[in-house]
């Protein structure tokens, strides 16, 4: 969990205003686009889904040409966008302990010792992400404000797991061994130092991160088929 700042709530959900997608409500950028437009590039690692939903943020314009980011929690993997499209960077990551897409009620205003092993949850959905600060300083990215989700360093001092521990699990070549966090996302201080912070530091990103228990069609109005890549008193975020 990352630790967040209340006095910067509203700071945070006005300029962030994370919209997790059940259902999702978009549809609306579409009819303002008169070209078709498609994601770029190709990596080996992504999904059909991620392909898809990849391709359908640039067609219909959800993304409003903001960079993205799109999560697979099934493969525990990340990838980044530029705001055309073009696949800048993938890399592995940790992602929440349990199973499911939605937050528990509550969870983000919890101690981590409260969070049981059954609510260590990376949601799904469509989320608009900001840079912020922990309450230990550590710049990170506000994906889910109020369930205290965030994307950041795997270094990052949370108790549970060491950074070490962290380290050996963002190595392995086994998804199920990168399911360790409380609910973020970590990344590599590599990656993101080289790639989430110089994006997020422009501006807001929005963050795709798919479903594992539900069709991605249940959250995203596309068909997933395989296409080439063209803060007074603080609480923890999820570590």
């Amino acid at each position: 969990m990352v630790l967040k700042f209340r006095w910067a709530k509203l700071v945070f959900v006005l300029a962030t205003a994370p919209t997790a997608l059940f259902p999702m409500a978009t549809a609306r950028a579409a009819m303002h686009l008169s070209v078709p437009r498609h994601a770029v590039g190709s990596d080996p690692t992504a999904s059909a889904q991620v392909r898809a939903v990849a391709n359908w943020a640039v067609r219909t314009g959800d993304n409003h040409t903001l960079p993205f980011v799109i999560v697979d929690k099934v493969a525990a993997h990340l990838f980044l966008f530029d705001g055309q499209g073009t696949l800048k960077a993938a890399s592995p990551v940790l992602v929440g302990l349990a199973r499911g897409d939605v937050s528990p009620p509550g969870v983000g205003d919890r101690k981590l010792s409260q969070i049981v092993p059954t609510d260590r949850i990376t949601p799904a959905g469509r989320f608009v992400a900001n840079r912020g600060v922990d309450l230990s300083g550590q710049d990170i990215v506000w994906v889910d404000y109020d369930a205290a989700v965030a994307i950041h360093r795997a270094t990052d001092v949370t108790p549970g797991a060491t950074a070490r521990d962290r380290l050996a699990r963002l190595a392995s070549a086994s998804p199920q061994k990168r399911r360790i966090s409380y609910g973020c996302i970590n990344v590599s201080d590599a990656f993101y130092d080289g790639f989430i912070r110089p994006t997020f530091s422009a501006g807001s990103a929005i963050v795709y991160i798919l479903p594992e228990t539900a069709p991605v069609d249940a959250l995203f109005p596309i068909a997933a088929r395989s296409e080439p890549l063209e803060q007074p008193a603080g609480h923890s975020a999820l570590g």
